[in-house]
């Protein structure tokens, strides 16, 4: 049987938890700060859910399920268990399914890393963030460098896999300050990291800030540039591939859940602000539901948190495959961006950027050259037009 398209990037689930307990400044995720929450009309909600969605797309093997947020180390280890055992009812687990858990590494929470394994959480994600205790409190991070390591440690006893997520090109950052922070982090052995250059987004109130003139000492672009270089030659270095634009793995440690997303599988957005991509019979369907967490949840407890539907047209899936492949090191496949457009790309347009020096060919791949990373939009725009 042939396959269908969304099936060559498999299914997921992606659990959106929207509390925090403080807003971080640069953070423009779907992210609210609550006294106090009732765990127990989410789990009502959350489930209700899940039974909807998987009505809809009939039995499904689901490769990975990914806990985001938000601060989903705010959950009870009792509510992750729950909704695991229920997406594992309507849907089914495959037998290496990799269950994703956000985490900051505040004591506290570091103290309910066994709770979560125990609910059937085999991988950690762990925004430490920086290993620089002046840049975390400018970042509004709520634990210091310290705390940050003991949970690292702590989670790697724990967990089979950990990741780890720090943001460069941070205020007054020197290259040589970054040089020694991602050293020291990459001494310790870790088997994927999430290395991000800080951007400055809108509704944010390091927004506000950098609009009244009062967020200094950002680097200029070429600094930024060269820590993406450097950030790239270390891990490298350390035995970790930058199989992804932001994402360094040892082989075998990528993250299966963003690469359901990158290589355009099919993934259930629950929760408040949480985005999917489904294909049912009458079509793909990008999904979104409501983001305030209050209106989601009374929406998902009398029956449907989703918003209104958008029907994806083949131009749509074409292009949206190529901006996600392209982000990794293994490319775009010609052939199936041909099938969902119904036409190649521009044969002279594609030849130009591989003599530039910006792509590469390998067979029917097409891949960005560490060159084209640096400019990937641009590339897209130019390839889409």
């Amino acid at each position: 049987m042939k396959l269908q398209d969304w099936q060559q990037g498999g299914f997921g689930v992606y659990v959106h938890w929207p509390f925090c307990k403080a807003k971080c400044p640069y953070c423009d995720f779907n992210s609210h700060v609550r006294q106090s929450v009732d765990q127990s009309a989410w789990a009502e909600a959350f489930l209700s859910e899940i039974d909807r969605t998987a009505a809809e797309t009939g039995p499904r093997a689901v490769q990975s399920v990914f806990f985001g947020g938000g601060t989903p180390s705010l959950m009870d280890p009792a509510l992750v268990g729950a909704i695991l055992d229920r997406i594992a009812s309507r849907w089914s687990m495959a037998n290496d399914a990799e269950i994703t858990l956000e985490a900051n590494p505040t004591s506290v929470e570091a103290e309910r890393f066994l709770g979560y394994r125990d609910a059937g959480v085999n991988r950690l994600s762990l925004g430490i963030q920086a290993l620089n205790d002046e840049d975390l409190r400018r970042l509004g991070r709520q634990h210091s460098s310290t705390e940050a390591l003991a949970a690292l440690s702590l989670a790697r006893e724990t967990f089979a896999r950990v990741s780890c997520d720090l943001i460069y090109a941070r205020q007054d950052q020197t290259l040589d300050g970054w040089k020694a922070e991602l050293r020291q982090l990459l001494a310790l052995g870790p088997d994927h990291m999430s290395l991000y250059q800080l951007t400055i987004e809108d509704g944010t109130a390091f927004k506000r800030l950098f609009d009244e003139g009062k967020l200094r000492g950002l680097p200029d672009e070429d600094l930024a540039a060269e820590m993406y270089e450097v950030t790239e030659d270390l891990c490298r270095e350390a035995g970790l591939l930058a199989y992804e634009v932001s994402n360094y793995a040892k082989p075998g440690s990528e993250s299966r859940h963003n690469l359901i997303y990158w290589r355009m599988g099919d993934y259930a957005g629950i929760g408040p602000g949480a985005h999917g991509r489904l294909t049912l019979p009458n079509g793909r369907f990008g999904t979104s539901t409501l983001r305030a967490p209050e209106a989601w949840l009374g929406a998902a407890q009398n029956g449907n948190g989703e918003l209104e539907r958008e029907v994806l047209t083949d131009e749509d899936r074409a292009v949206e495959y190529l901006m996600m492949s392209m982000r990794l090191s293994e490319g775009s496949d010609m052939t199936r961006f041909a099938a969902l457009r119904g036409m190649p790309l521009p044969e002279t347009r594609v030849n130009a950027l591989i003599n530039d020096g910006f792509l590469t060919k390998s067979g029917d791949q097409l891949i960005a050259t560490p060159a084209g990373r640096l400019v990937l939009n641009r590339l897209l725009l130019e390839l889409c037009a």
